[in-house]
């Protein structure tokens, strides 16, 4: 499946919540989710009955367009995470919060998740000293991500690094050097960490049927 392409506002109403796509626009008046938070399309206003298996469909779907995963991929991730010891769940919002895209975007180099894969993409930055354009490397602890000296002055990072506090901040995993323009993976993510809100046993039901 080709990845998605179209507005990303009509994904938040899809999905009935925010989920942050579009950088500052999703905290200003212009939001469409604001505006319209029914569903799009002709009947998105009417009542619908949604099953058990729509709620976890749902709750799946949500998850896998915050960090722009597609299917696959994300099942891959699943996977990987049912494999490991612990909780099914946490594992799974774990191994997405260590993807490089979302580092970068957490550590506040970029508005959006989707504006971070494409900074990656385009070899951007340093995974301890290496340039690494993979968005879903997974990082350690101890890795050091820097912003390359070339891309210091693009303005998207700069209006981008100006106005992270608007979007919480950097989370106590990681830690901003804002002198060199690094990032420290300090630990791992823990789940008192992923604040958005999602019900990760209900995906692990998803696929566990």
């Amino acid at each position: 499946m080709a990845r998605y392409t179209g507005p990303r506002c009509r994904l938040c109403r899809r999905e009935g919540s925010k989920l942050f796509l579009k950088g500052d626009r999703c905290f200003s008046e212009k939001c469409s989710f604001e505006r319209r938070s029914y569903a799009p399309g002709q009947h998105g206003q009417g009542r619908i009955k949604v099953s058990d298996y729509g709620i976890r469909l749902r709750e799946k779907q949500r998850l896998r367009r915050v960090y722009g995963v597609q299917e696959h991929q994300f099942r891959s991730y699943f996977d990987e995470a049912d494999r490991q010891k612990g909780v099914t769940g946490t594992n799974l919002l774990v191994l997405l919060e260590r993807r490089l895209d979302n580092v970068v975007y957490r550590a506040g180099f970029a508005e959006s998740r989707s504006q971070a894969r494409q900074l990656v993409k385009h070899g951007h930055f340093l995974v301890n000293g290496r340039r690494t354009d993979i968005p879903s490397f997974l990082v350690k602890v101890n890795d050091v991500i820097k912003l390359a000296d070339k891309s210091k002055e693009i303005p998207g990072i700069v209006q981008a690094l100006e106005a992270v506090a608007r979007r919480g901040g950097v989370p106590d995993w990681l830690e901003f050097d804002s002198g060199k323009n690094e990032c420290t993976v300090k630990a791992m993510p823990e789940r008192t960490h992923i604040t958005m809100p999602v019900q990760e046993q209900f995906i692990v039901e998803f696929y566990s049927k």
